[in-house]
């Protein structure tokens, strides 16, 4: 924090520095077209410097939400609806992952989920387990979305939603992704506001079937075997979740 009113952001490890740069282009052209009834609902980062590479954005009020009521829920569904109907084009102009690479990405964290993954599970789930990494990736790629709207990244004041924050994984990709949390469990005011229909709902299922798997995949990375046993059993409550009610 700056004079009580600044978030300062520095990268720790050089691979972030890109992704850190990148965040700063989009938001300045995006922020005034999504719906948020506060004064700064998008944090805007500019760079301040370049050697140490310093971003710095407005603090925007609120703390982590754990769960929308009906009024939050709404206003995220039509924050979310605006975002994905923001031009994809313009937004890869302006440095954000195009669908290509995604789909490339995606493809290669699937076999990597195949590869590491399947064999910790019991091998009675390793049919339903295959076929969740064939839905995901035969999923579309054709909208910017945020990437991880998720609890952590929703800030409420007061009991209402006043920021969106984090925009360091938004993309072109399948506008579902952003709906997982927020339709499998959470608040029938966001369905409604959103207009997610049958086909869409199920999409979402899919990738908060897929949430875990990242989990496991840090716990492998960091060798955290706590994480690793926490994010199999979130991929193990979740599978019987792909086309079911």
């Amino acid at each position: 924090m700056v004079d009580g009113r600044w978030v300062e952001r520095r990268p720790r490890r050089p691979d972030v520095e890109r992704q850190l740069r990148t965040e700063t282009r989009p938001p300045p052209w995006l922020a005034p077209q999504l719906p948020l009834a506060v004064p700064v609902p998008v944090p805007v980062p500019h760079i301040v410097s370049d050697d140490p590479l310093t971003v710095r954005h407005f603090m925007v009020p609120g703390e982590p939400l754990e769960e929308l009521d009906a009024s939050q829920g709404r206003t995220l569904g039509l924050f979310l609806w605006a975002l994905h109907r923001a031009a994809a084009g313009e937004a890869v102009r302006r440095g954000v992952p195009p669908a290509r690479e995604v789909l490339q990405e995606r493809a290669w964290l699937a076999d990597d989920f195949r590869t590491r993954h399947l064999p910790l599970l019991p091998p009675d789930r390793h049919d339903p387990a295959a076929a969740l990494l064939e839905a995901v990736s035969a999923l579309p790629a054709d909208a910017l979305v945020h990437g991880d709207p998720g609890p952590e990244h929703l800030l409420a004041q007061d009991g209402a939603l006043t920021g969106v924050i984090d925009f360091g994984d938004a993309h072109i990709g399948d506008h579902a992704i952003d709906l997982a949390w927020a339709l499998n469990g959470s608040s029938p005011a966001f369905a409604a506001a959103y207009g997610a229909q049958a086909a869409l709902r199920e999409r979402s299922r899919i990738w908060h079937c897929l949430g875990p798997w990242y989990e496991v995949a840090h716990g492998l990375d960091t060798g955290d075997q706590d994480t690793v046993r926490s994010g199999l059993n979130g991929v193990l409550d979740r599978l019987p979740g792909i086309g079911g009610p």
